[in-house]
């Protein structure tokens, strides 16, 4: 999962992300698994060389909103993962970054539009200036190496923190583009339909690597991006295709599940019976990704979908998102009923207990050692996991989201990026028990929902990704007020993009 990186190197090419700052460091060992030595074919490296001219026709040829919407969400759905171009002097262009930035390109050079990078929201300005310039008190205060057995992992430089810096504000370019550009209504209805679209046609490669096993990354781009042995379920296989594991997989035909209910509820009559037919395929379809928390999700947003009016929707969503901000201090305050989950768990599956109790075991074991240095955290290089201390071999693996971000960047970091995310549910709660004469949009509710679904995954797993930051930039222009009324259609006066005149539209 985000923990395993892999290096590859052809020429001047290539070098896998990995957790944390700073250069590539040495391959850590692993319990579950060898390392994945990643050999991709040159067709990989030609797809993220290609990707900027794909981004640059959906700008020519569609409105901003849905190129934004494809420019991303097709990057991440079709680039190869784990591996990204190496230039000199710029941070790695691979899979979560290529996307974005050729997408912010596009909205000066294409579009020629001012992209507003701050929020309305004094506390989101304060948010963000900590994402993005947390990196530095965590470099300057892990400058000294650190023991790992018989040998040491180097400290921090100066060099880490400008590369770390660079690669939180790439990483807020879709925020950014979100909120200029998704605010209103029919662009949060119009990423519903390409959620549903392609969560629609991704189920064709899903469904063969259903039947004879993931095979897609290796017969397209030369290599198998994780450990095989995890994509083996219920006598069966989950599929992979071109992310990051099958829980990823999981994760995005629950989204588009959620987004075709959302249409087919929302849509006249006639359309009704083509989006309930797509609705009950992609909930099939998630069935056979074999993924126990995505099934919850989709279960209880369908039915939150369903039963509940749009504000309780929203505000549910925002009770989420704080869930999710305070859960490390709940589990510190030992609040969390850790025991009576995992009893829970044994009713429902003896193996998926286990598998939750020994995430538990190190989350406990990872959240003692982040505390040691609690405000600013250890940095990269593998320096927030635990390793035996006569071999050097690794004795913990992160992976929720939660425990990798307060391992390495403390709780500074963790508020920053956590608070950015769960800003714009909260405002959207607010508003939705202050204004209770607005309508909401059932678009805008349902992206809430996903969104904080999202978030409450980012617990057990590290699913944060680019489309994660699209969704909350468009709920916080969306909360902010960026279009007239929740469900009106128009721009609020002096906020209109300038949008170029369609030549084609798709969907």
């Amino acid at each position: 999962m985000q923990r395993d990186r892999a290096i590859a190197k052809i020429g001047w090419l290539g070098v896998a992300k990995h957790q944390g700052i700073g250069p590539v460091p040495d391959p850590e060992p692993r319990q579950r698994s060898p390392l994945l030595l990643i050999t991709p074919n040159a067709f990989a490296w030609l797809m993220l060389l290609l990707w900027p001219l794909v981004v640059l026709v959906l700008y020519r040829r569609l409105p901003a909103d849905k190129a934004l919407i494809w420019a991303v969400l097709g990057g991440y759905l079709l680039l190869p993962p784990g591996i990204a171009l190496n230039l000199p002097l710029v941070p790695d262009l691979g899979k979560d970054s290529i996307p974005v930035l050729m997408a912010a390109a596009m909205a000066v050079l294409v579009l020629r539009d001012r992209v507003s990078l701050l929020p309305q929201n004094p506390l989101g300005r304060v948010l963000m200036a900590l994402f993005v310039l947390s990196p530095f008190a965590t470099v300057l205060t892990n400058g000294d190496a650190m023991a790992r057995g018989p040998g040491v992992i180097q400290g921090m430089r100066l060099y880490d923190s400008v590369a770390a810096v660079a690669n939180q504000a790439i990483a807020l370019l879709p925020f950014f583009l979100g909120r200029r550009y998704l605010a209103g209504p029919d662009a949060m209805r119009h990423m519903l339909v390409a959620l549903m679209a392609a969560g629609l046609a991704y189920s064709v490669p899903m469904l063969i690597e259903v039947r004879l096993s993931p095979q897609m990354n290796a017969w397209i781009y030369g290599y198998f991006q994780h450990d095989f042995s995890q994509t083996m379920r219920f006598g069966g296989f989950r599929p992979v295709v071109f992310l990051p594991h099958g829980l990823w997989v999981a994760f995005f035909a629950m989204m588009a599940l959620i987004a075709a209910l959302t249409l087919a509820r929302a849509s006249p009559k006639d359309r009704r019976p083509k989006l309930v037919f797509a609705t009950l395929y992609l909930a099939a379809v998630l069935v056979l990704c074999k993924s126990a928390g995505p099934l919850v999700y989709a279960v209880g947003l369908s039915l939150l979908i369903l039963v509940m009016p749009r504000r309780g929707q929203v505000i549910v969503a925002a009770a989420l998102a704080v869930m999710v901000v305070s859960y490390p201090l709940l589990r510190g305050a030992q609040l969390i009923p850790i025991e009576a989950i995992v009893e829970f768990a044994k009713g429902l599956s003896p193996d998926r207990a286990s598998s939750l109790q020994f995430r538990i075991t190190n989350e406990e074991a990872l959240l003692d050692r982040a505390n040691l240095k609690a405000w600013f955290g250890w940095g990269g290089y593998g320096r927030n996991l635990i390793y035996d201390p006569l071999t050097g071999a690794g004795l913990s693996i992160a992976d929720g989201a939660w425990i990798i971000t307060m391992g390495i960047y403390g709780w500074l970091g963790y508020i920053a990026q956590f608070g950015l995310l769960a800003l714009p549910l909260l405002l959207m709660g607010r508003r939705a028990l202050l204004r209770r004469g607005e309508e909401i949009s059932a678009y805008a509710a349902a992206v809430c929902l996903i969104l904080a679904a999202n978030l409450v995954d980012m617990l057990p797993n590290a699913t944060l990704i680019p489309f994660t930051w699209l969704m909350a930039g468009a709920v916080l222009g969306h909360a902010e007020g960026r279009v007239q009324g929740w469900a009106g259609q128009t721009p609020a006066p002096g906020r209109a993009a300038r949008l170029p005149k369609p030549r084609r539209t798709v969907l």
